[in-house]
């Protein structure tokens, strides 16, 4: 085999629409729909870090300026199942990421976020992906994201850096 194959968790698998079939397969039933009252809102990358917390104020500011709702995303750490198994092919599984709960306590009693209409949404998986598909299913009107520092962001690549590639919207990347 000359690659690795990345298997989604059962539960996480999309379906794929049918070419012959006479209905498109609908986006929706991917996902539960997402509240009409955050469409074109701003979405924000937060992971409790100085420079989400950098990005999440400005994009309060925008949203409270463009008279919008707040879509904060938090993506739960996922680890190929070798860090733990030791065993070929690698898989992803999702670890246990109780950081979002507490993110959203955090948040719930924050002063600063009562000027606009904010909630917080869980995903799993690659940040980039998740967070254009954030943007996608809010029809968001930007994407709020901080900068990554350090020697991960150099060798790697950082998120803001692969999404304003990426991304079908524009992205906003807070130093």
């Amino acid at each position: 085999m000359a690659g690795h194959e990345f298997f989604e968790p059962a539960d996480r698998k999309r379906p794929v629409a049918d070419p012959t079939a006479s209905e498109p397969l609908a986006a929706e039933e991917s996902r539960p729909s997402c509240d009409p009252a955050f469409r074109h809102g701003v979405v924000v990358g937060f992971d409790g870090s100085t420079s989400s917390e950098r990005a999440l104020a400005y994009a309060i500011g925008m949203a409270h300026r463009s008279h919008s709702g707040l879509i904060i995303v938090h993506v739960a750490n996922r680890l190929p199942s070798t860090v733990w198994a030791g065993c070929e092919p690698p898989v992803f599984v999702d670890v246990p990421d109780h950081r979002t709960e507490v993110l959203g306590l955090e948040l719930a009693c924050a002063d600063y976020l009562a000027e606009v209409p904010w909630i917080l949404v869980e995903r799993g998986g690659d940040i980039c992906h998740e967070l254009e598909e954030v943007g996608r299913e809010y029809e968001a009107d930007a994407i709020v994201v901080g900068s990554t520092h350090g020697i991960v962001g150099r060798i790697f690549g950082s998120v803001a850096g692969r999404l304003a590639k990426r991304a079908q919207r524009p992205v906003i990347v807070i130093p």
